[in-house]
């Protein structure tokens, strides 16, 4: 599968067997779609990339000065705990490459199933592009994405800051005041857009963050969209991170497709990880574990297995730790 090329003849004597892309993007969402016995009223579409370092001569292969390595820059789309989106992309690109027709893609196949759920899309600063904004406005997604800093924006918040830095010397802790206004940029924004503003003194220095946003402030204070909605995206990060321990970043082979397939598989491994919490381990000690806990002490454990005519006979150790959390997993799984 990963050495047949696109359109691969059939006569071919080897490399017959072929993946399609179409069809694993489709499944990622259909599975998520399957999980819900009911369409929710929203859900939140976080919207990410990270780095995979290469340490061979893979194609697409460029240094990436942010992250000081050779690598590959995935992107990943993930509502909550479940993983939509896992696409692979050079590192000589722009952050945000690619993610409109990821996004475009998944909205489409999420409103076919479900077309009253409201979709709301969080991102960091790298994606705050003009025409990922603009798609979201005129496609009824509401956004929130990071805005990076610029001295126009540290004018207008001037005043908040004063009062952040006041705050901060009364208490001697890190002091924090939001406010928001109107803004448009001076070129890339078509119109003006809803900014939140988190005028931020800790020891030593400013820490102001900025936000956009199509979200209403009598929905969404300031504060509020901040602390609960945006800083959500972390748990993400955590996700992406749980893909490290299927192998995600064994993408060792030559060609960009063939480490898209790679990356698919730990996808689909950790798909089958999400199943398995949510399905058979709700419940336990385990509903929330980490994908290489549950490798370790729930999948990577040793058996004896003996076959005979009528059944087959896995027995482990009666020292195994974890027996009544296998036995209620196996139990959920069969019901």
């Amino acid at each position: 599968m990963e050495l047949t090329a696109v359109g691969s003849p059939g006569a071919e004597r080897y490399h017959k067997i072929a993946y399609s892309a179409e069809a694993i993007d489709a499944l990622l969402v259909d599975l998520f779609l399957e999980a819900h016995r009911h369409a929710p009223r929203e859900i939140v579409l976080d919207l990410d990339a990270t780095d995979t370092p290469l340490h061979g001569r893979q194609e697409a292969r460029f240094f990436h000065g942010y992250y000081g390595h050779y690598c590959y820059l995935p992107v990943y789309i993930f509502c909550g705990d479940h993983l939509l989106c896992a696409r692979l992309r050079p590192s000589n690109l722009d952050a945000s490459a690619g993610s409109l027709q990821e996004v475009q893609r998944i909205v489409r196949q999420i409103r076919a199933r479900w077309p009253k759920t409201r979709i709301i899309l969080p991102a960091d600063s790298g994606f705050c592009r003009e025409e990922l904004l603009a798609w979201c406005e005129t496609s009824a997604v509401d956004y929130v994405f990071g805005f990076a800093r610029n001295k126009r924006l540290r004018r207008i918040i001037g005043r908040a800051m004063q009062q952040a830095q006041q705050e901060h010397r009364r208490t001697e802790k890190p002091a924090r005041v939001f406010c928001e206004f109107a803004y448009r940029t001076k070129k890339s924004w078509s119109r003006a857009r809803r900014v939140i503003a988190k005028a931020e003194q800790i020891e030593g220095k400013e820490n102001p963050r900025y936000l956009v946003t199509s979200l209403g402030a009598q929905d969404w204070p300031a504060q509020q969209l901040y602390e609960q909605l945006y800083c959500a995206r972390g748990e993400m990060e955590n996700r992406i991170k749980e893909q490290l321990n299927l192998f995600s970043d064994r993408l060792s082979t030559e060609t960009l497709r063939a480490n898209q397939l790679r990356l698919y598989f730990s996808s689909l491994a950790y798909v089958l990880i999400e199943a398995l919490r949510r399905l058979g381990l709700a419940g336990t000690e385990w509903a929330q574990a980490q994908a290489g806990t549950l490798r370790l002490k729930l999948l990577k454990i040793a058996a004896q297995v003996r076959i005979t005519a009528r059944r087959i006979w896995v027995r482990y150790s009666c020292a195994y730790p974890w027996q009544n959390v296998f036995a209620a997993a196996w139990t959920a799984l069969r019901c």
